[in-house]
């Protein structure tokens, strides 16, 4: 019952147009049948004043005086008049007067046309009436009219919204040739699109890390053969951050195929999340309130939190705080907070939002936001008012 809805635009536009069509009409009718009363009036008015005038009877001769004032300035002309009016009682009339000589007398006759006005308004009445029911039949017929075109349109926005929560696949198969056909056609296509530069994107990002993953595994035995010293370590370091990109991208190419399922088992949530922080090297307080359990699969889980443990820890400010309660976890620092960009389009693959380019390659959020919608949680990002980042974790209940 939305009034911004289309349907009722277009059923308020058709009620506009057919009242403005039924007040025309009924104006049309009413001039057109008031003026064939006058026209008849005057020529039984005029046949009423020849017989007045071929018998001569003295009873149509009156003084101008008599007459209503309209009529008797029009007899000034001195020639015949015929006229439509009302008496001095407000009575209608149609008048036939001739001049009679001089004297100041005149010879008059009339015609009742009281019968008339009643018969017009009678049919004004009518035709209100008549118009008022058309109305009531067509109101809801121009309601159930614009329902069709409202209801496809409804069906593309739905689809549209789909699109754009990241259902590639969704259509709206939509048939026809007229606007809305053509907009529809116009998502589809822009879905199909979408749908194939996102698997190329992503056979691309899967090609490239299983194609790097060999020639990395000879890399990470060579290195280990190398003698112990200074260079020897910062090579081992930059292997190990290359190893991990390559694991990362897998990672993230697992999740876009839609390849991972959980495992799901009961998790005691305060002790899996200080063994994540803990095994990431990251000094962390964790608040848990009693010891909630949820049913999740552990692995996952662990790499969620892992993950905003050490964004919290590379881009925010000790201390580093997980909360934990029923179903929820929180991760918190005392940093900067997240970039207002992030918080407006999500998590970008290699956009860390630091000035500096050699910690991380943006892809620890975004594999958080993968893992958890794999084992159906909420991942939330936003900015403490007091100052941090809060990354909230919402598990499903039961």
């Amino acid at each position: 019952m939305n009034p911004a809805s289309l349907r009722w635009k277009i059923a308020a536009l058709v009620t506009l147009a057919a009242t403005v069509v039924a007040a025309v009409v009924g104006l049309l009718v009413h001039r057109a049948t008031w003026q064939r009363a006058l026209d008849l009036g005057q020529a039984r008015a005029e046949v009423a004043l020849e017989e007045s005038l071929a018998a001569g009877t003295a009873e149509d001769v009156v003084p101008v005086a008599e007459l209503p004032d309209a009529l008797a300035d029009r007899l000034r002309s001195g020639r015949r008049v015929v006229w439509y009016g009302l008496d001095h009682r407000d009575e209608p009339w149609m008048w036939a007067v001739q001049p009679n000589g001089g004297g100041g007398e005149v010879r008059s006759v009339r015609i009742a046309m009281g019968s008339e006005v009643l018969g017009l308004q009678a049919l004004d009445r009518n035709m209100a009436k008549a118009g008022l029911l058309a109305l009531a039949g067509v109101v809801p017929l121009s309601v159930l009219a614009a329902e069709l075109p409202n209801r496809r349109l409804r069906r593309v926005a739905r689809t549209a919204r789909r699109i754009a929560g990241g259902d590639l696949a969704a259509r709206t198969d939509a048939r026809g040739r007229d606007e809305i056909a053509r907009i529809s056609a116009a998502v589809d296509s822009m879905a199909a699109s979408l749908q194939h530069r996102l698997l190329a994107e992503q056979r691309f990002t899967a090609d490239v890390a299983h194609d790097l993953r060999t020639p990395l595994m000879g890399l990470v035995a060579v290195v280990e053969l190398l003698d112990e010293g200074e260079v020897t370590d910062l090579v081992r370091d930059r292997v190990r951050v290359l190893r991990t990109l390559v694991e990362d991208l897998l990672e993230v190419s697992r999740l876009d195929a839609g390849a991972e399922v959980a495992e799901r088992v009961r998790v005691p949530l305060a002790g899996l999340a200080a063994e994540s922080a803990s095994r990431v090297g990251v000094e962390a307080r964790v608040l848990a309130d009693g010891d909630p359990v949820a049913e999740t699969d552990p692995r996952r889980l662990d790499r969620i939190l892992a993950n905003l443990v050490l964004n919290a820890h590379r881009h925010g400010a000790a201390p580093v705080e997980i909360a934990v309660g029923d179903h929820v976890i929180e991760v918190r620092d005392r940093g900067p907070g997240f970039p207002p960009e992030l918080l407006a389009d999500g998590p970008r693959r290699f956009r860390t939002g630091a000035a500096e380019r050699g910690r991380g390659h943006g892809l620890g959020l975004t594999i958080a936001l993968g893992q958890a919608r794999v084992i159906g949680a909420e991942l939330t990002l936003a900015n403490a008012p007091d100052g941090g980042a809060v990354a909230v974790l919402r598990l499903p209940a039961g």
